[in-house]
């Protein structure tokens, strides 16, 4: 779920960020202002339609380094010739001089995010090794201008006596803390240190992503009947279909959750289910070349540094200023609230296992007898569910649920319109339904490929602002890892899966929604952006979408009332796995960075941080430390993964507002959603926006009631 990304901070210096599954990044310039050309078409106004789109049939590494540079040395420009203007600083000459630039080094960022992270050939990689630092020190050498943190701090304190609106004054106040957060406040000596630390992180973030990646090369070579019985014929058929992309006979098992998780939960093959189990598990983790414990330690011993140097008294605080959560103690005392009832349900779960399998439940044991028992309690497999999830019609359904919530319409541009970068993307333009005004362009690059990073992530290439009060339409992408299916035959996927399209498709929808003047108050803090996503997962099962685009991918029928009626009796089964797979990451993500001295022993630290929560035996985290994208390759979850489980909070509680009003697709709900919710980005405090749409905090006690948990 990360991807890295040149964006505008809120500071308004450069920044190469990741994030778990939602990217922000800066507009481009508005359509009324002339751009300045720096001769390179990666970095200039995209060409072609739609206020223009990234010219991927252009792109090179040899032209992307360039544009890059460029870009670097446009911004720097821009900078220089705010600091150099003689007159007092105020909002226009400093703030709106910098919202206004950056777009260069924008564009070029964007589409190396893409170029490193969907495609991530060796090629690419070594520009990433090679650009990574240069890029931060870039960003550095901006956060310690001094001349421009003068006339930042000058507008910032004379907000009231200008007569700054209160959106211009939370630019000001914004940008201004931002930068203190990020060193500019340092004496000299204190900002070469924080330079070089940096640069040295950026550096180990690549090499941790890479290594990663390496190890998700791996694969399991199968080759007998036996060893794929109980698979699902749309698994195997794609396992098959792995093999020959490899010139091998038999089936595949790629190093990757998206081919892993099916065959732990269908193989009847214990030995292999182990075996596989173990090389996912210990992707970073196998003492070669591609071990990232070291990089982890010198990951932790850089931020350590870097929290003392900047005064705070570990990492965990550092990165909490600017979230809803605020503390490190107010993370863990919701997680602590879910934890102990999800590992209670645990043992419930491995209790009931045992007895149908008649022998302890070891971790590659669970998600197969989890799937038993559902079929022995329920009468429910999940393969009597994949036939009436395809793939092709569940985008359709996401697209309905835009356009029923929202009036947004999505429709596929015929191949060749625009450029992509790979034959697999399809795009789509987004139109208003009421007015049939453009608002942006969607790209839906669905499937997993050699060097693409794992998980599921969105991204935008453009975000929306209306600076001078013209509109920059947005550009983005959902981007999957499903296994292909062989030609010709339909691509079924999980109702897990369903719900994790659902999820980045609300990654999507909020960027598409947004109405926000000044671009750098077009992100949200790290614990509310997965909060639109996660709420859109829930209408997967509703009505609507199940009665038109959940059919059987051969007859076209519904799903049998019944199969619905199963569905909805086991909505809360295995919720103390899934939980406790989760909610373990977050635990020891926030125990490791919320530490004043860094842990320098990644494996120990992490068994004996299990240890100390009492983590169920039979269940591993769903990101082990080696190969947890989400805290090494960037800072951007960093002490933040409990941020999923913050959002889900304000998603039930928001669900159940529309099952307040009878209807999931109530428009007045949807209205105040959209306008309080989604459209104004971080224009206003969130969690007053929260408490303006819902008129209280958000309620724990519907999270826990969603996931089954007592609530007393």
């Amino acid at each position: 779920m990360n991807r890295r990304q040149m964006i505008i901070t809120s500071a308004g210096v450069l920044a190469v960020t990741a994030t778990g599954c939602a990217t922000i990044g800066a507009a481009d310039a508005p359509a009324g202002v002339q751009p300045v050309l720096v001769g390179n078409p990666l970095a200039d106004p995209w060409p072609g339609p739609y206020q223009g789109v990234p010219p991927w049939d252009q792109v090179t590494v040899d032209l992307l380094r360039d544009a890059l540079n460029k870009g670097i040395e446009a911004r720097s420009a821009e900078v220089a010739a705010i600091v150099a203007n003689s007159e007092p600083a105020t909002f226009d000459n400093t703030l709106l001089a910098l919202e206004k630039g950056g777009d260069h080094l924008s564009r070029a960022g964007s589409i190396f995010g893409v170029m490193t992270g969907n495609i991530g050939s060796p090629d690419w990689q070594a520009l990433n090794r090679e650009m990574s630092p240069i890029l931060s020190a870039a960003s550095d050498e901006i956060t310690f201008n001094d001349a421009l943190f003068q006339r930042i701090r000058a507008v910032h304190e004379s907000a009231e006596a200008a007569g700054l609106s209160a959106e211009q004054a939370r630019v000001a106040r914004r940008r201004y803390q931002s930068l203190v957060r990020n060193g500019a406040a340092l004496d000299a000596a204190g900002k070469a240190e924080l330079g070089r630390i940096n640069q040295a992180l950026s550096t180990a973030f690549t090499g941790f992503q890479q290594k990663v990646v390496a190890d998700e090369q791996l694969f399991t070579h199968l080759t007998t009947e036996g060893e794929v019985e109980g698979l699902p014929a749309s698994n195997t058929s794609a396992a098959a279909d792995a093999a020959r992309s490899r010139d091998l006979t038999g089936w595949v098992i790629a190093n990757t959750r998206s081919a892993v998780d099916p065959y732990l939960t269908f193989a009847d093959n214990r030995a292999k289910r182990e075996e596989i189990w173990r090389k996912f598990v210990k992707r970073g983790d196998n003492d070669d070349a591609n071990d990232t414990n070291a990089t982890i330690a010198e990951i932790l011993r850089l931020r350590a540094e870097r929290a003392r140097l900047l005064g705070f008294a570990t990492h965990a605080h550092w990165r909490m200023q600017d979230t809803m959560a605020g503390s490190p103690e107010a993370a863990m005392d919701l997680m602590m609230r879910v934890w102990n009832p999800a590992v209670a349900r645990v043992g419930e779960e491995v209790a009931e296992m045992r007895t149908l399998a008649g022998h302890d439940i070891e971790p590659w044991d669970y998600l197969y007898y989890l799937e038993k028992v559902r079929k022995a309690r329920y009468d429910l497999d999940q393969n009597d569910l994949k036939p009436y999830f395809e793939l092709t019609a569940m985008k359709r359904g996401a697209f309905y649920m835009a356009d029923r919530l929202y009036g947004l319409q999505f429709t596929e541009l015929p191949a060749g319109t625009i450029p992509v970068f790979h034959p697999d993307v399809k795009t789509f333009e987004v139109t208003d339904r009421e007015t049939g005004r453009h608002i942006g362009v969607f790209y839906s690059d669905d499937f997993a490929r050699s060097g693409k990073r794992s998980g599921a992530w969105a991204t935008t290439y453009r975000s929306h602002s209306n600076l001078d009060g013209e509109e920059t339409n947005v550009v983005g992408s959902n981007n999957n890892n499903f296994i292909k299916a062989p030609a010709g035959e339909p691509l079924l996927i999980s109702l897990d899966d369903t719900q994790t399209l659902f999820h980045e498709f609300g990654h999507a929808l909020h960027y598409f929604l947004s109405t926000v003047t000044y671009p750098s108050l077009g992100g949200t803090p790290r614990d509310f952006v997965e909060y639109p996503s996660q709420v859109h997962e829930k209408w997967v099962l509703t009505p609507p979408i199940l009665d038109q685009f959940a059919r059987h991918h051969a007859t076209g029928a519904a799903m049998p009332q019944d199969l619905l009626d199963k569905i909805e009796a086991s909505s809360t089964f295995a919720e103390g796995y899934h939980t406790v797979s989760y909610l373990s990451s977050a635990l020891v993500d926030m125990d490791l960075h919320n530490r004043a001295v860094a842990a320098t022993d990644p494996r120990a630290f992490e068994r004996e941080s299990l240890e100390r929560i009492g983590m169920p035996r039979q269940i591993v985290m769903r990101h082990r430390l080696p190969q947890f994208n989400h805290l090494f390759t960037s800072d951007a979850y960093s002490a933040g993964y409990y941020s999923y489980l913050w959002s889900e909070v304000m998603d039930a509680d928001t669900w159940a507002a529309f099952m307040e009003a009878g209807d999931p697709f109530d428009p007045e709900t949807a209205r105040r959603f959209k306008e309080i919710i989604l459209a104004p980005g971080n224009t206003t405090d969130r969690a007053e926006a929260y408490r303006q749409f819902r008129g209280r905090n958000p309620d724990v006690t519907a999270l826990l009631r969603t996931r089954g948990f007592p609530t007393g």
